[in-house]
């Protein structure tokens, strides 16, 4: 394999910044090649004249939520058992490697980073997209206490109990979802597929054809007539969406719209009011200040409604007021836990009650997720039938005309 060549900009062992090339077939080879130097990387790219063959030598740095809950946890049981910061980074950049080659470069550029002087969050804020917002603030405050291996352990649990979560809404959306893409798909292909066909042969029979033969038959018609603008209307209809959500005001409505659904949305509600509990109450246990921990909730919230909420609340904080001040006036959240809330501010034990809230909502969430995968079925069973059953019957049912007239003649 031929080599590439990599600029890089590093730190000797005396703090100087050093910038150079050096010649490798990866980027992690080019890695070694400068720590076996001496030399810390600050960042390492390839250089813009060395184009390999086949694909970039350089994985691009991210990770999913899953490799990074397992790779907080493997972390802290590391840290708790004595073994050294740089040491754990070390291992655990050769271990994820093999699975996730961006995520463990990644790693590793922070031990260089660590290396070479800097924090662990200081060097892990460098890379927003293995280590978000959240994540980098509590690793600072568990720099500042002394207490890394504990807050990285509270972190790994926060972090697995909202996969547990996701995991669970996914499940539940994905049977509605995928019963509806067959329903849509088989009911689009007997219209325009079936009932023309059979549309030619009452065409010449001739006679009078029953109402609701007639009534497929002009929806068949008008699909068939119509169907590159309910295509191009479906695509439009997608591409708005997404352009929406890059908005403000667009967010706001469509968080708005999911939270006030029929049925979906009291689900979606608990699931936001739920991770908004547990992400706030793990910051103030980990001793993230309150303004920052607010500051931090409604960034990660996922809802436009909630975040808007958030940062009204932290301004009501800021001027010297209590959290549920501003809460008890917000529709999305339930009165309970604004009370809750408000008993935790005046008896000091707010992330303990923000715990207990949201145990509460993962336990109504799983509740109403597995109540609501037992509904849907039979609803999704009776709508398929109704479409599909609608149309056999607008079929067969000239034909049995037919046979009856045929007989009594």
């Amino acid at each position: 394999m031929a080599k590439l060549r990599f600029q890089y900009v590093a730190r000797t062992a005396q703090g100087r910044e050093v910038k150079g090339n050096v010649n490798a077939e990866s980027e992690h080879e080019a890695q070694t090649q400068l720590r076996q130097q001496q030399l810390s990387v600050v960042t390492l790219a390839p250089a813009a004249a060395a184009k390999p063959l086949f694909g970039s030598g350089s994985s691009s740095r991210r990770a999913k939520s899953a490799e990074l809950a397992l790779f907080t946890r493997q972390m802290s049981t590391m840290l708790s058992a004595g073994i050294p910061l740089m040491e754990c980074l070390e291992i655990l950049s050769q271990q994820t490697m093999d699975q996730n080659k961006g995520f463990g470069l990644g790693i590793q550029e922070v031990a260089d980073l660590v290396r070479g002087g800097s924090e662990l969050s200081e060097s892990m804020a460098k890379f927003p997209r293995i280590f978000p917002q959240i994540y980098v603030n509590m690793v600072k405050a568990g720099e500042a206490s002394g207490q890394l291996d504990i807050i990285l352990d509270r972190l790994a649990e926060f972090m697995e109990a909202t996969e547990s979560l996701k995991r669970e809404i996914k499940s539940a959306m994905t049977y509605p979802v995928i019963s509806l893409i067959l329903i849509f798909g088989i009911t689009g292909y007997l219209l325009v597929g079936v009932v023309p066909k059979f549309q030619t042969m009452f065409t010449q029979l001739g006679g009078n054809l029953p109402a609701v033969t007639r009534w497929v038959v002009a929806v068949s018609e008008w699909l068939q007539g119509n169907i590159l603008t309910v295509f191009v209307g479906a695509i439009a209809l997608a591409v708005g969406y997404v352009l929406a959500k890059r908005t403000d005001k667009g967010r706001l409505i469509i968080d708005t719209m999911w939270l006030k659904l029929p049925v979906f949305g009291p689900l979606f509600q608990k699931v936001a009011v739920s991770r908004f509990a547990r992400t706030f109450g793990t910051l103030l246990s980990s001793g993230v200040p309150i303004l920052g921990a607010l500051e931090i909730v409604a960034t990660t919230s996922g809802n436009k409604v909630i975040e808007d909420t958030l940062f009204e609340t932290r301004e009501v904080v800021k001027r010297g007021e209590s959290i549920t001040s501003h809460l008890e006036h917000a529709w999305v959240f339930p009165p309970m836990v604004v009370k809750m809330i408000g008993i935790g501010e005046r008896s000091g034990a707010l992330e303990a009650l923000l715990n207990k809230v949201s145990e509460f909502y993962d336990e109504q969430v799983h509740a109403t997720t597995k109540s609501l995968t037992s509904l849907i079925e039979p609803i999704m069973l009776v709508v398929m039938g109704l479409c599909v059953g609608t149309i056999v019957l607008a079929i067969f049912l000239p034909i049995l005309e037919l046979q009856s007239a045929v007989r009594g003649s």
